[in-house]
């Protein structure tokens, strides 16, 4: 009944940025957090950066101050802003939110956007 759409991948050059977004709809009682995992070909997922609904954050250390997470808790949308980007960061981004629905928390995936850095 919740679900989650992603936007903002895409191919960038070394060095350069781009802003991810993740919303949520449905049935919303309220926010516990979002997040952002990344996976690339032949890796395990891993945490990028969480947000709470309090506004608390955490960041995985290779994000190195070049990412930022932020909650627009007014849409429901969370999102990452990725500066600096590198080829490593190359991977498919999927963003993760726990949701209160009915007094019940539910964890749901979004679909996967692709993030490409190469010259």
């Amino acid at each position: 009944q919740v679900q989650l759409e992603e936007s903002g991948g895409g191919l960038v050059q070394p060095g350069g940025s781009l802003r991810l977004s993740c919303a949520a709809s449905g049935s919303i009682f309220s926010i516990n957090n979002m997040g952002w995992y990344r996976q690339a070909p032949g890796k395990q997922r891993e945490l990028v950066a969480t947000v709470t609904g309090t506004g608390n954050t955490n960041y995985a250390a290779f994000v190195k101050g070049r990412f930022t997470i932020s909650m627009d808790n007014a849409k429901n949308t969370v999102y990452l802003e990725m500066n600096n980007l590198k080829p490593e960061d190359t991977a498919v981004y999927y963003c993760r939110a726990d949701i209160y629905t009915h007094y019940q928390l539910e964890g749901i995936w979004g679909q996967g956007t692709q993030v490409t850095v190469s010259s």
